[in-house]
């Protein structure tokens, strides 16, 4: 009998993992996709303020860091960061709602009895949250490269290209060797 709820906790905090993750991953890959080139940005601590609640100062910050590596104007920094401003003032309701599906998801997952239904809803909720995340970030991003040249949108292409590169080294590294 002990093994049998040893296997059965085993298998409800797995679920309850995949659920996270699933929700992560959903959530999660399209701010990935929304890094900037650079070392900053909506990556580095992640676009929902993993460092805390994302403020218009912080905002600023980012957006000026990158500016400055792709040479903007003051008057394409003050336009991105208004674009920026403007995506994160619409996307803060999100963070909550994230905290709220992960805890739910624990419960529902934890709880005496499956409830697929409930566990299906929640899912359902998660992709559609994910898909107004990344309809309105696309949406920022082709506002900002509207205010870009051809010149800085092309550095920026080159920039994304090399940290895709590091990362693909520092996530395989026997391909540095061969």
């Amino acid at each position: 009998m002990e093994e049998t709820n040893g296997r059965r906790r085993f298998f409800r905090n797995a679920a309850v993992a995949a659920l996270i993750s699933s929700v992560a991953a959903g959530i999660g890959a399209t701010a990935v996709w929304a890094a900037p080139a650079g070392h900053g940005g909506w990556h580095h601590g992640g676009f929902m303020g993993g460092r805390g609640p994302m403020t218009d100062e912080r905002v600023e910050k980012m957006v000026k860091h990158f500016a400055v590596e792709i040479n903007a104007t003051p008057e394409q920094t003050a336009k991105l960061t208004d674009i920026a401003k403007g995506a994160f003032k619409d996307l803060r309701p999100l963070r909550e709602k994230v905290r709220e599906a992960r805890k739910r998801g624990m419960e529902l997952l934890s709880a005496p009895t499956v409830d697929r239904a409930a566990i299906e809803k929640l899912r359902a909720e998660q992709i559609q949250a994910a898909d107004q995340l990344s309809r309105r970030m696309s949406q920022a991003f082709a506002d900002a490269a509207e205010v870009l040249t051809p010149d800085q949108r092309k550095k920026i292409g080159e920039r994304m290209q090399k940290r895709h590169e590091r990362h693909q080294q520092r996530e395989r590294p026997e391909q540095r060797r061969g």
